[in-house]
């Protein structure tokens, strides 16, 4: 026969607040305490979480949140894909070009506008960057025993563009893809290629960047802005200063990058050493860029190096010899 709990329907003497009979203002004075914002339970008060004395915790929430669901997922290397948020698919940035030419056609003097076209155009020519992206994508999705595999996964900043193309290539091929995106002070939304329960929002950049970092087999460049220099920067200068274990840096679109930084300029003024060049690589293409980061981790027999067997279809592969001996 089950027990009875004698105390459970004892009544406690701080289960009802003072009697009015006991003193009339008691009723008031006990409301104003319970309005007050130290009566609140620490982790209710949105005020106090969000004052600068518990900017530690908050560091930490941050952190943790995203690293329990990437544990829980069974995440365990990743390839970060980084580059341009404003180059979009070949579709799109010919329907942006023939929207400006139709404004120029209408008003052909107008510098703002022959500027803008000048832009669109080259964002058309950029395009095969997101091509290329989308390819790589489904290249790294299509590692060790293929996209349900989810050892080796596409690790984006969550946005549009460069980012996009890489998430979608490998959803493509059903693969699941991580993406980091962080909390700005405009409207944004993540791109659609993202798994949902893999995709993140971020309120510090240097969490999102330890993220990007923990994980991290290999990072990949495709052109980009601010955001790309300061995440390739970040991971050349955590390689060169040994705080972060060497892993392949590939940098796709020679041209670009020749021409934004000149690499070699440093080397002859002093500020970086002949050998800190053999840090990243430039190429020109996913199949390159795959095909060197595949062939640094076997040489080296890194964790999981299995995963980087996979190599390209004979079709391709000669497709993309063919390209490089015309260029």
């Amino acid at each position: 026969m089950k027990k009875k709990n004698p105390l459970k329907n004892v009544e406690l003497p701080w289960e009802k607040p003072k009697s009015p009979w006991e003193d009339p203002r008691a009723e008031k004075l006990v409301k104003k305490i319970m309005q007050s914002p130290t009566y609140k339970i620490a982790e209710e008060d949105i005020d106090f979480l969000k004052s600068d004395e518990t900017r530690g915790v908050r560091l930490e929430l941050d952190y943790l949140k995203a690293e329990l669901a990437l544990r829980d997922a069974g995440v365990e290397q990743t390839i970060v894909v980084f580059g341009s948020a404003r180059i979009r698919e070949r579709k799109t940035a010919l329907a942006e070009l023939e929207k400006i030419q139709k404004q120029v056609a209408k008003d052909h003097d107008n510098p703002d506008l022959l500027r803008e076209l000048r832009i669109a155009e080259r964002m058309v020519e950029n395009s095969r960057y997101y091509d290329d992206a989308r390819a790589f994508g489904r290249m790294v999705a299509n590692a060790g025993e293929g996209p349900q595999d989810n050892r080796l996964m596409v690790m984006t900043g969550g946005g549009p563009g460069i980012m996009e193309a890489a998430n979608r290539g490998a959803y493509d091929v059903g693969a699941k893809t991580i993406g980091l995106n962080i909390h700005l002070p405009h409207e944004q939304f993540p791109n659609p290629y993202i798994t949902p329960e893999l995709c993140f929002q971020f309120h510090y950049f240097s969490i999102r960047k330890l993220h990007f970092f923990q994980r991290a087999h290999a990072l990949v460049a495709y052109p980009g802005g601010f955001g790309t220099l300061d995440e390739l920067f970040e991971i050349l200068t955590l390689v060169q200063t040994r705080k972060t274990p060497l892993m392949p840096v590939v940098l796709v679109g020679r041209k670009y990058w020749e021409r934004l930084i000149d690499f070699e300029f440093l080397v002859d003024e002093g500020t970086i050493a002949p050998e800190d060049l053999e840090i990243f690589e430039i190429v020109d293409s996913a199949e390159e860029a795959w095909n060197s980061i595949r062939k640094w981790h076997l040489k080296r027999k890194t964790h999981h190096y299995e995963l980087y067997n996979t190599e390209l279809p004979k079709s391709k592969k000669k497709a993309a010899n063919k390209k490089k001996k015309e260029s």
